[in-house]
């Protein structure tokens, strides 16, 4: 194990791998935790739950067993997990990293979660299980779509980027209000975390004990990643997606409308298993709907302070981040 006695564990870096959907990014860290003194963190939100694996990608076994992943599928499907779950989670696995004398790696796609990590969240109020019960029943009563227009009266702001159907975040920006008297987007408006970008290519978040090495793995040319969603998906259902939505339907308490389903692929899935569109207008809206979230990926990604990018469809390019990994190691660790 390398001696990292040199250096506490404040000034270890924490390394983040982002990039939109079908990049390679694990394939990537895959292949630098097989070599470097580096352990992988997921930061896929679909891959913290069990029992999903094939519309997830979720690495195989083999994969695993040289390059394990933590916080990877320990998640019931039924158990809601936030951004603030994340971040915790997060929080605890990095130390513990940085304890075994090793670098985090953080890979995904769920760029939410690196932006909860890096800048912390805004201070709310602790959930208050009267008022749940209260909205819940208005949701029995009259359904989101009311709950979605409650919300709209008082705070605007955030209805405006939520669907009426999507329940749990609904739920929480309604009970925030009713809790507090202020919007939810009050308080995400007063939070600010400071950034120093430093020479060395590192961040330094005021948030965040550790200096970030923040890179995107991402091709130059949409076509050819447009094309590899296809692939992948042909690919997902090739392997049995269909079936393995089929076994999540009769588990008792899933539903349609919980989080781990709604992950692209099992939506599209679910709906036509329900009947609501045949085989190839599933596979159609599960494509779209991937290229849909690819672009919003690379909407959060072009915000982000400091970030490297890499093209993936360059193997160049490739192999420069994985030399660029391997510098940070070497500079903690030699």
């Amino acid at each position: 194990m390398p001696d990292a006695g040199r250096e506490s564990s404040a000034a270890l870096p924490v390394i983040l791998l982002m990039g939109p959907t079908c990049s390679g990014k694990t394939a990537l860290a895959i292949e630098a935790a097989k070599k470097l003194p580096v352990e992988i963190i997921n930061v896929d939100s679909a891959l913290v739950y069990r029992d999903l694996d094939i519309g997830a990608a979720r690495p195989t076994p083999e994969e695993l067993a040289v390059a394990p992943h933590r916080l990877l599928g320990f998640r019931e499907i039924t158990e809601p997990y936030s951004a603030a779950d994340f971040r915790a989670d997060a929080l605890r696995e990095i130390q513990s990293i940085h304890e075994n004398g090793k670098l985090p790696l953080l890979v995904g796609g769920t760029i939410l979660y690196f932006k909860a990590l890096v800048e912390g969240l805004a201070p709310l109020p602790e959930a208050d299980a009267g008022v749940r019960e209260e909205i819940a029943r208005l949701a029995e009563e009259k359904g989101w779509p009311a709950v979605h227009a409650e919300l709209q009266k008082v705070d605007p702001v955030t209805a405006e980027r939520l669907k009426p159907m999507d329940r749990q975040r609904l739920q929480r920006a309604l009970e925030v209000y009713r809790i507090t008297g202020r919007p939810l987007s009050a308080f995400h408006a007063e939070h600010h975390t400071a950034v120093t970008l430093r020479k060395d290519g590192l961040s330094e978040f005021s948030a965040l004990p550790w200096p970030v090495y923040s890179a995107a793995l991402a091709p130059a040319d949409r076509s050819w990643l447009h094309e590899m969603i296809a692939r992948r998906f042909d690919a997902m259902l090739a392997a049995g997606l269909v079936d393995e939505v089929k076994a999540l339907m009769v588990m008792p308490e899933v539903h349609r409308d919980l989080p781990a389903i709604k992950a692209v692929g099992y939506r599209q899935v679910w709906d036509y298993l329900n009947g609501e569109y045949d085989e190839e207008e599933m596979i159609q809206k599960g494509v779209i709907a991937t290229r849909q979230l690819a672009k919003r990926q690379y909407t959060w990604l072009r915000k982000w302070p400091n970030l490297a990018w890499f093209d993936s469809n360059n193997e160049q390019q490739r192999n420069a981040l994985y030399g660029q990994l391997a510098n940070i190691c070497n500079s903690v660790f030699s």
